[in-house]
């Protein structure tokens, strides 16, 4: 990575896309007014990186890791990102899920260094500014209220570590330049008492702005973005499921935009079933999935789910009738007073039950899919009735992070004699059951966005869409190595997402060329065409 002509000395060396610390040589220090200001001995990239992941393992616990490697991520992108890639399975956990939530948490408390943009409500009718404050051209932009951090609720502005560490992933496993990566907060405030009288707390101390109001920052926020960023990507994240189902609705057919809680956990949930169809045989036709939870990642799965069932001959109506839904109130039944918005679709005309293992015994489904946030909510009854119902359960216990799963992978493998097929939200290690050692993979969309984003950038879409994110369900799975399968893991090893960004990218490029939403002519090898265009960060 080249310095800008223009950056020299103590400005070059605090400027973190071009800072190689150690590693600038005896000429360049000579050529960038660095004599002096670094210590003598010249380092590679490889060695600085042996020097960060020693210190790194030496510390006691996952959030001190955590700001540690945001203090890197500040002062020298290339070296975090060479870390990130090269041990993918060691730093995602720490960097996204399930770290990110406890650093989320405690944002205020750990907070270092800005990142991003911060725009708050008395923002508005300035957004444009504010946006015009960022230094550089910005292709990809991952914007949060904070009001649904993955499963710990509203935590205001300090939900900004998830747009941050959603970009990292993108970087890391798609090579989306970090120069065009923007992540942006949407300070609205906060309705978290304990945040509200936190005098660490980072964000605007008030309740939060809802009805028009906020609509209308939201609305300036998008067409200000799209003014400021001309066709840049706009993904939304972690907003409550109301907003975030309304305000998909109303931006996806005008803007270049997706929902990452809907589409990219409906993706990764299609390619975990259809990975485990090749374990429990049959057709995705012949499933009947019961979802604990029917907010935006539960009907988001199942839209996705009932589409694919269409494409492979089922009617919509008989797709909608291999799909249930149990909440808080219990089956999601017509004539329920209380059922409002999207999920009305999925009501059943079954008479009400109230507890998920008697539903369980009456729709006898062959998977069973957590995404209420409840964590245990998959308890022992639950899992040995999917297990006297299914010689091969369907386990997916999707929540995050990990305090909010709905059971671990021992407990699911153990309570079905090692029988269930499993999938998770938080990573799991091995489990050793009966001489068999069984490796779960998350279902994690760190599979899917990276590439969707990808294959947009590279295609220059101006739109994002649910054929899209079918095809990227299908690449996944595809993807997944007989090897993969007799293992027990429904989703490719964590060193392949650079692999698996890159083919899911060129199938989301060949849907925007063949619908006419890309700019120019295909390329005739659409895998080399996104490929070419990854960052590889090296100095």
């Amino acid at each position: 990575m080249d310095a800008p002509s223009s950056l020299r000395g103590m400005t070059l060396l605090r400027d973190p896309l071009v800072n190689k610390g150690t590693a600038f040589t005896e000429q360049e220090r000579d050529a960038l007014g660095l004599r002096g200001l670094l210590p003598a001995h010249v380092q590679s990239m490889e060695m600085q990186a042996v020097r960060v992941m020693t210190n790194l393992r030496s510390l006691p616990s996952d959030l001190e890791k955590y700001v540690a490697l945001n203090a890197l991520h500040d002062r020298n992108e290339a070296l975090f990102f060479r870390i990130v890639i090269d041990h993918i399975d060691e730093i995602q956990p720490l960097i996204y899920t399930p770290t990110v939530g406890l650093a989320c948490q405690r944002f205020g408390h750990i907070f270092q260094r800005p990142r991003g943009l911060f725009i708050g409500v008395n923002d508005r009718g300035r957004i444009s500014e504010v946006l015009g404050n960022w230094p550089y051209e910005a292709k990809l932009i991952v914007a949060t209220d904070g009001e649904r951090i993955l499963g710990l609720g509203d935590l205001g502005a300090n939900g900004m570590g998830i747009p941050v560490g959603k970009l990292s992933l993108y970087s890391a496993c798609a090579g989306i330049h970090p120069k065009l990566c923007l992540p942006v907060m949407l300070d609205v405030g906060t309705d978290n008492e304990s945040l509200l009288a936190d005098p660490y707390y980072i964000g605007v101390r008030q309740k939060r702005l809802r009805g028009a109001a906020y609509e209308e920052l939201v609305d300036e926020f998008m067409h200000a973005a799209r003014d400021v960023f001309p066709g840049a990507l706009i993904q939304f994240e972690d907003f409550a499921s109301g907003n975030a189902v309304q305000l998909l609705s109303q931006y996806r057919d005008h803007f270049c935009t997706f929902n990452d809680d809907i589409q990219g956990t409906a993706a990764v949930a299609l390619a975990g079933l259809l990975s485990a169809l090749r374990v429990t045989g049959g057709s995705l036709t012949g499933q009947t999935l019961l979802f604990f939870g029917a907010g935006q990642a539960a009907t988001g799965i199942a839209d996705l789910v009932t589409s694919a069932m269409e494409a492979q001959g089922l009617t919509e109506a008989e797709a909608l009738a291999r799909v249930a839904f149990f909440d808080v109130h219990g089956l999601v039944v017509q004539g329920r007073p209380d059922l409002s918005g999207h999920n009305m679709r999925y009501a059943r005309a079954h008479p009400p039950v109230a507890d998920f293992v008697t539903a369980i015994r009456k729709l006898r489904p062959t998977a069973i899919i957590g995404a209420a946030g409840v964590g245990g909510a998959f308890m022992r009854d639950v899992l040995e009735a999917m297990a006297e119902i299914n010689e091969r359960p369907i386990i997916f216990a999707l929540s995050n992070p990990t305090s909010k799963a709905e059971c671990s992978a021992e407990q699911a493998y153990r309570a079905t004699g090692g029988r269930a097929v499993f999938a998770c939200g938080s990573p799991y290690g091995p489990v050793a059951l009966d001489g068999k050692i069984f490796v779960p993979r998350q279902g994690n969309n760190s599979y899917i966005f990276p590439g969707v984003g990808l294959g947009v950038i590279a295609s220059g879409a101006r739109l994002v869409t649910d054929e899209m994110f079918m095809a990227a369900a299908h690449t996944l799975a595809g993807l997944v190595s007989e090897e993969d399968i007799a293992q027990g893991s429904l989703y490719p090893a964590l060193p392949r997402l650079r692999e698996v960004s890159a083919h899911i990218a060129a199938s989301v490029a060949a849907v925007a060329f063949q619908r006419g939403l890309a700019a120019g002519d295909p390329p005739n090898d659409l895998l080399a065409f996104v490929s070419a265009q990854m960052y590889d960060p090296r100095y």
